[in-house]
């Protein structure tokens, strides 16, 4: 490992730390090289503002996360199997990295560019084998008349507004952080249960 790639792999590592415990806005660059172990200026020299950072961090995460729902979008198992397994990674990778979505939606009003040039990238997950799955369940009586683009949003929108809404949620709630949690860590299951429920014919 070069020298170069170890301060840039520190970085990355001090700054995922940092904007897990205090979010994109609460985050200080001083505070980021402190606890990489580094300058400040060193740190300037990779990444010329916060910004540039907080895309860096995601952009990693994005692609720990992008390999494995391509995989589970992509495999044999059935419609059922799928769900399940969507729900359970998604929700573990966000237990562990809750600032991600908040970040996605900040970035699709003020920085649209990232998001497209995001998405278009290579490691974007492939639909084409769930849409024909779905296509076909629906033709042989398997599950409702629904299509894979609505079936895949209400995914998306149950798994996704907890972490994106979780003050809100916390306060109507009247939760803890902890019970909150709690709640989190059973939407694993609970959430793909109400989704194979609700398209079973």
């Amino acid at each position: 490992m070069s020298k170069e790639t170890s301060a840039e792999e520190k970085i990355l590592t001090a700054a995922r730390r940092i904007f897990e415990n205090k979010g994109m806005s609460g985050a200080r660059m001083q505070e980021i090289a402190d606890e990489a172990k580094i300058n400040k200026s060193l740190l300037h020299y990779y990444y010329r503002s916060k910004q540039k950072l907080f895309e860096a961090v995601f952009k990693s995460a994005f692609n720990t996360l992008s390999p494995q729902i391509n995989t589970i979008l992509s495999s044999d198992k059935d419609i059922c199997e799928k769900i399940t397994d969507f729900t359970y990674n998604y929700t573990s990778f966000m237990v562990k990295h809750p600032y991600l979505p908040n970040f996605i939606l900040q970035e699709l009003n003020r920085n649209p560019e990232f998001v497209t040039e995001l998405i278009s990238s290579k490691n974007i997950p492939g639909m084409k084998k769930f849409k024909n799955q779905i296509k076909e369940a629906v033709k042989k009586g398997k599950i409702k008349d629904i299509s894979a683009e609505q079936l895949f949003i209400n995914i998306l929108a149950l798994n996704i507004f907890p972490f994106i809404g979780a003050p809100l949620l916390k306060g109507f709630l009247e939760t803890s952080d902890k019970e909150f949690k709690v709640l989190l860590e059973n939407r694993k299951t609970e959430v793909a249960d109400f989704i194979i429920q609700s398209i079973k014919l």
